[in-house]
């Protein structure tokens, strides 16, 4: 009965349950993360990409798909496990120092670098309201950065800075992979391999010990962020990123929720602002750009 009922509804409607779905399962994810508590950031990435590894495993032995990657792909999937990666460990850096929807927001950029990393890799010409949209975003992205002597928190928001960037560089090659017909599961799986194998060392030199209650929180991180991984996947089967993109802006709503109602954490006035804006013009380009088709 409930599956007739979903088969009911538009494939947008769909897409954009599916990617409000996945929003509120990556903001569980740097939940988790945070509540792990003192644990080195490597060995925290290890865990949220074992489990996507293992997930990406039964999906494609399931589907019964050959495991290997497409001719002319390898060197797209190095970068996008270089940016992914790099992005991902800058992530986890600032969702340990800085409040979580500060955190989430920084890393919700990776759409605007998206923009800009597609001029030289795409070759796609963005058009001026993108380039505006770019702007005014950064614009926003300094409210919530502050760089200021006094700002003890600057660091670290550069360093999410630079996880919105990984990110957006890493889809950029994700979409040139879909372009030469690369298959989601294989990835993921490689990301999830690559990311894991990189924090190995950090973690045979510098490993701690989990108590149960940590090895459980960074567990359902894992999974939290395959919930998500895999969600979006889906909302994007369903309908263009063009659609339904700006509702995936809701994770920061979420993190800033699960932040005052677990941790205690409230926004200040200029990050508050910071989130109106970066998601005001991420809204004002998602109806522009459905009107001018």
């Amino acid at each position: 009965m409930e599956q007739k009922a979903f088969s009911n509804i538009s494939n947008k409607t769909k897409g954009v349950i599916c990617i409000l779905f996945a929003a509120f399962g990556f903001s569980l994810m740097t939940f988790f993360v945070r509540i792990s508590g003192d644990v080195p950031t490597m060995e925290k990435a290890f865990f949220r990409n074992a489990v996507a590894i293992i997930a990406s495993m039964i999906i494609l032995i399931r589907s019964g798909e050959k495991i290997s990657i497409r001719k002319g792909c390898a060197g797209d999937i190095v970068f996008r496990c270089l940016f992914g990666t790099s992005g991902l460990i800058a992530n986890f850096y600032a969702i340990d120092r800085l409040n979580i929807a500060d955190a989430n927001m920084l890393n919700k950029l990776s759409p605007f670098f998206a923009i800009l990393i597609s001029i030289p890799i795409l070759k796609e010409k963005p058009k001026k309201t993108d380039i505006l949209a770019v702007v005014v975003a950064f614009l926003g992205a300094m409210l919530i950065v502050r760089p200021s002597g006094s700002n003890m928190q600057l660091v670290p928001a550069l360093i999410g800075l630079y996880g919105g960037f990984g990110a957006g560089t890493a889809y950029v090659f994700v979409r040139r992979l879909g372009k030469k017909g690369e298959r989601t599961p294989i990835i993921v799986l490689c990301f999830s391999i690559f990311s894991t194998a990189v924090t190995i060392p950090f973690i045979a030199v510098n490993y701690v010990p989990l108590k149960p209650m940590q090895l459980l929180c960074l567990v359902l991180a894992g999974l939290s962020a395959t919930v998500g991984q895999f969600g979006i996947t889906s909302a994007y089967k369903y309908a263009p990123a063009k659609e339904i993109s700006v509702f995936d802006y809701t994770q920061v709503v979420f993190a800033a929720i699960l932040g005052f109602m677990f941790l205690g954490e409230l926004p200040t006035l200029l990050s508050f602002a910071g989130y109106v804006i970066i998601i005001g013009v991420a809204v004002l380009r998602w109806r522009h750009n459905l009107k001018s088709e």
